[in-house]
């Protein structure tokens, strides 16, 4: 069969109602897949203060605005309800309800409808009517205590995380498995994807090596968390980064062989000494810059890439072969992930600015008109 341009998702609706983080970044996959995602955008410009033409989560999809606090807002949400396979929202517990277009009332406008919910602690909990953050959602599984140099602080691992593997990404992930139901049994239902519930789920197989004795309950002592001196970051001499991933003895042979000091390092297999491997590589990594190791260790097996910024990834050559990042609208941005080979995902449309699209969404979902001056 010939691959076609619609994406594995065309024909599936979605309704986002206009958020921050993880949500919109769900509704990106959805879109990049090749649904048709309309966001529902507030009143008074948005949610993240940035240019929506620059807001890249924001492609390849449509915009309207609705006031959901007048009302009529909440009524022409629901007509769209009707008509979508997806509703995605990212409020606190009952705020939906409140504002009218909770799951109950979308679902009695739509039994098949998949209501996506997005939020850091869950539905329901303790905490689930606080205010919180990636940092602090992450902070509390434990995953954030295992990132760090030992003796150090925890570190940062910027909000990807949380929001986005451990929230977007489960959001989508029970979405589609809804929706599967759904068109299955003809029956919808609520997910609720809490960003403490997906990334404690993240961590599986380490707490797999805990119980099993092979994985040490604090930061810097293991084989994946730095503390390894064959699986780490080590600085160049122009200050900048090569990160190492030698774990396989055959890896490490290699990596050993092209670091030029093979004969002059203590066993690895010797825990005691893995300080004084590491100060060993760390000298020898500290007598060239990135670029001239990186052309040593090229296209071997030695497990071993630079470390490089957002602005460089794009044209790192395995990258731009493959297409990884692309340019659309003059953004440079993330390529759709991940690929199929019959129904190829793709950027579409730019970045969709706040109510441009009333007028095309109501006609093409054959809904009443979708200008807010048209509900007041």
């Amino acid at each position: 069969m010939a691959p076609t341009e619609d994406g594995p998702l065309a024909g599936a609706r979605v309704v986002e109602l206009a958020g921050i983080g993880p949500g919109p970044f769900a509704a990106m996959l959805l879109a990049d897949l090749g649904a048709d995602v309309v966001r529902v955008d507030r009143p008074g410009g948005p949610v993240l203060g940035i240019d929506p033409e620059r807001d890249v989560t924001g492609r390849n999809k449509r915009s309207v605005v609705l006031d959901l606090k007048s009302a009529h807002g909440p009524r022409a949400v629901l007509d769209l309800a009707a008509r979508a396979d997806v509703l995605i929202e990212g409020n606190r517990p009952g705020v939906a309800e409140r504002l009218g277009v909770g799951p109950d009332a979308c679902l009695a406008r739509n039994p098949r409808l998949v209501y996506g919910r997005m939020t850091g602690w869950g539905q329901h909990g303790p905490l689930a009517d606080t205010a919180g953050h990636d940092i602090g959602y992450v902070a509390v599984t434990g995953a954030l205590g295992m990132i760090g140099a030992a003796g150090g602080p925890p570190a940062v691992p910027a909000n990807l995380l949380g929001d986005y593997a451990g929230g977007s990404l489960y959001l989508v992930v029970g979405v589609l498995a809804a929706l599967h139901h759904a068109r299955a049994t003809g029956t919808g239902q609520v997910v609720d994807a809490a960003i403490v519930d997906g990334t404690a789920h993240l961590t599986a197989m380490i707490h797999g090596m805990l119980a099993a004795g092979a994985w040490q309950d604090r930061r810097g002592a293991n084989l994946l968390d730095g503390g390894c001196p064959f699986y780490g970051t080590y600085e160049t001499a122009d200050g900048g980064h090569m990160a190492v991933g030698a774990l396989e003895p055959q890896f490490y042979a290699e990596f050993t062989r092209l670091l030029g000091i093979a004969d002059r390092l203590p066993d690895r297999d010797d825990f005691g000494r893995w300080d004084e491997l590491r100060a060993a590589v760390a000298a020898r990594f500290g007598m060239r810059t990135r670029e001239e190791w990186t052309a040593v260790f090229d296209g071997s097996d030695a497990c071993v890439a630079p470390v490089l910024s957002l602005r460089e990834a794009p044209a790192h050559p395995h990258l731009a072969a493959r297409g990884t990042f692309v340019t659309h609208a003059g953004l440079t941005q993330p390529a759709p992930a991940p690929r199929f080979s019959a129904t190829p995902g793709g950027v579409r449309r730019p970045p969709a600015r706040p109510g441009a699209d009333a007028a095309e969404v109501a006609r093409d979902w054959d809904v009443p008109a979708l200008t807010q001056e048209s509900v007041q």
